[in-house]
């Protein structure tokens, strides 16, 4: 009777329902639990922090105490660090990283739809693209600086490289998404070239292009510290970068600290824009 019912499919059946049951009975965490989580995790960061500085576990060059961060941001904020206040040091940052994205955006949106688009055109782009993607920044600096200067020009260009191969990589595959019935159906619809683009395959490859300005911004903030190593005098990037030449490592966490504060406030404000309009992502 016991091997019976072990090789019935019917009775071999019961465990598996029980346990689809039981995953279906779990109710997802809400917003507010995440919350939660999250503030708990980071909250057990700084106690553990807390606790290893004070007792000595490790050195103050390699680790200084929260206490000594702070100091070093009041100090920064009144301006006895590299002769600026803090807040000229995050407005140059700002510009520089948000003139970039914004010029990739406006240049790497149409080139990556193009690129879906027309065959053709991506031929001419793909080499280059995915040639440089890879590359570290560091690595075509100096190239950077011997045809442009050091000035504001270069810094901006080497953050626009960063932030456009995502961006228009991420709308190249976003034309993926409009599939081949919509096309269909809106080219019977008498739809013209402009209509087809604007009315089918844009608000198709809207998510991937969202996405891709995520990604894009988060390379713009990662590649800040090294486009104000050109004769930068302000920045955050370039104070950070002059606090760890005299070892103030207490600087140095200080300045990631802000750069972490501002790609955390732009992630949140690029989330919040995908939610106004793109807000059917995630229900299939």
């Amino acid at each position: 009777m016991n091997n019976f019912s072990k090789s019935h499919p019917v009775t071999a059946a019961i465990p598996a329902r029980r346990q689809a049951k039981k995953i279906r009975r779990r109710r997802p965490l809400s917003g507010l639990q995440i919350g939660l989580i999250s503030l708990l995790m980071v909250a057990f960061m700084l106690a553990v922090w807390l606790v290893v500085t004070h007792l000595g576990l490790v050195k103050p060059l390699f680790l200084p105490k929260p206490e000594t961060v702070l100091k070093a941001f009041s100090d920064a904020i009144d301006g006895r660090i590299d002769g600026a206040p803090l807040t000229e040091h995050v407005a140059m940052s700002l510009f520089r990283v948000v003139f970039a994205f914004l010029l990739a955006a406006l240049i790497g949106i149409p080139v990556g739809l193009a690129m879906g688009i027309s065959p053709a055109i991506r031929a001419m782009f793909d080499p280059f693209i995915e040639f440089y993607r890879p590359l570290p920044p560091l690595a075509y600096l100096p190239l950077v600086i011997i045809w442009f200067g050091i000035g504001e020009t270069s810094k901006v260009l080497l953050i626009f490289l960063a932030c456009f191969a995502p961006v228009a990589l991420a709308a190249r595959a976003g034309v993926l998404a409009a599939s081949s019935d919509q096309i269909n159906a809106a080219r019977a619809l008498g739809a013209s070239r402009l209509q087809l683009l604007s009315f089918v395959i844009l608000p198709a490859a809207l998510p991937d292009i969202l996405v891709g300005l995520r990604i894009g911004m988060g390379v713009g903030w990662t590649t800040l510290v090294a486009a104000e190593m050109v004769a930068a005098s302000t920045g955050v990037g370039q104070m950070v970068l002059n606090a760890s030449n005299f070892l103030r490592t207490d600087i140095v966490l200080m300045g990631i600290f802000v750069i972490g504060f501002f790609a955390v406030v732009f992630e949140f404000a690029m989330r919040w824009l995908e939610k106004k309009l793109v807000p059917w992502r995630g229900m299939a």
